[in-house]
């Protein structure tokens, strides 16, 4: 299996930008589709954004597009999620999660989720 450790969250002001790093290790790192979720209180967690093994593909939920960037580095088993222009919505637990299927389904390994929240 693949363990992951989610860093850079933080508090920010609406307007600023914040890099999130997951760092992989354990299974190669370059057979999992890894993705961003995140969590608000009383709210399901959702995929904020996927990427493939090897990077030609992505996703993002609506609400981030434009906005946010995932990316990887298969030599330094790391995913990052940049995001730009943050708002108090995008507050939340952010976590990196680790698929063998595909950038949309089958996340079956996470990290431990790094706090993000967004003043207006």
């Amino acid at each position: 299996q693949v363990q992951l450790v989610d860093s850079g969250g933080g508090l920010v002001q609406a307007g600023d930008s914040l890099r999130l790093s997951c760092a992989a290790s354990g299974r190669t790192f370059s057979n999992y589709a890894m993705g961003w979720f995140r969590q608000a209180p009383g709210k399901e967690r959702e995929l904020v954004a996927g990427i493939n093994r090897s990077s030609s593909n992505t996703y993002y939920v609506d609400s981030v597009k434009g906005r946010f960037t995932i990316s990887r580095d298969n030599t330094k088993n790391t995913v990052y999620l940049q995001m730009n222009s943050l708002k108090p919505e995008d507050t939340a637990v952010y976590y990196c999660a680790a698929s063998p299927l595909s950038l949309r389904l089958g996340y079956g390994y996470w990290g431990q989720g790094t706090q993000v929240t967004v003043s207006s």
